[in-house]
């Protein structure tokens, strides 16, 4: 293919490349470059993530998604919205469908331009867990939803070194090889929290994080007993809904819900590879 048409998408402020991928037509050993190079900012389309939908034996699709930096990632809950909407509008899926990630089976149904998420079961909860940095100690909870998170409670979210501690928690060797996502988080409801997220794979602070924010209500339930539906507000400033069933420390029936925006549509050339 000289030209690869592409959707342009996103989802709570977090933006993808999604491409109809069920022909395969860029190899394995092209895809991270590929990837850095389309979501460049001035370089290619620019986007936080790179989403590629292939058929699949079992279910409605299968997806891969890439980071900006060219790394795979096992999941990403507001790319996972913005893949299960492109997918109904191609007629990929119906309104309920479910597909594979590297996560599991995630299932989804299309609301109009909001999409509810099934996320796969959390696991590895441990909370109060001390994170030593360079300047001081900090006091984090850890959970993978999908792909690893650490969240840190925080009375002035305005004030957060989002970059600086982010990062350095990020690459911290008590979350090596696969490192970590990093969420600042602070309760301004009954049901309500704010959240800032340093990306991993983006290695910076996006506008938003559906595997965080699922992760921050999920910490947040057991902290200060907060009970499902949790509205998480990211940076973007739109609003998430986190549902959950929880019992002690084990958590099931975990939904994502929010917008899924279509932005533009246009056609790569292969000068991108």
């Amino acid at each position: 293919m000289n030209r690869i048409p592409f959707w342009k998408m996103q989802g709570s402020g977090n933006d993808f490349v999604l491409i109809d991928h069920r022909r395969s037509f860029i190899s394995d050993g092209e895809r991270a470059g590929f990837a850095r190079k389309v979501c460049a900012p001035k370089f290619g389309v620019g986007a936080d993530g790179l989403i590629f939908l292939e058929s699949s034996a079992t279910v409605d699709f299968r997806w891969r998604f890439f980071n900006a930096d060219g790394s795979e990632a096992e999941m990403c809950g507001n790319g996972g919205r913005c893949a299960a909407r492109f997918a109904y509008l191609h007629g990929i899926a119906g309104e309920k469908m479910a597909f594979e990630t590297l996560a599991g089976v995630i299932h989804a149904e299309v609301l109009d331009r909001r999409v509810k998420l099934e996320l796969s079961p959390p696991h590895g909860l441990r909370l109060g867990l001390e994170i030593p940095l360079s300047a001081k100690t900090w006091t984090g909870h850890f959970i993978n939803t999908g792909v690893p998170h650490v969240v840190l409670p925080l009375a002035d979210l305005e004030a957060a070194p989002v970059t600086e501690v982010g990062r350095a928690i990020r690459f911290h060797s008590l979350f090596e090889p696969a490192g970590t996502n990093v969420n600042f988080i602070r309760r301004s409801g009954f049901r309500e929290l704010q959240v800032r997220t340093y990306e991993r794979g983006v290695e910076a602070e996006t506008l938003a994080c559906g595997t965080g924010s699922v992760a921050a209500a999920l910490i947040a339930s057991r902290l200060w007993g907060m009970a499902s539906p949790v509205v998480v507000h990211p940076a973007s400033g739109e609003t998430l809904k986190i549902y959950f069933d929880a019992a002690g420390d084990i958590f099931r029936s975990v939904f994502l819900e929010g917008g899924a925006a279509v932005v533009f549509q246009g056609e790569l050339w292969r000068d991108e590879l």
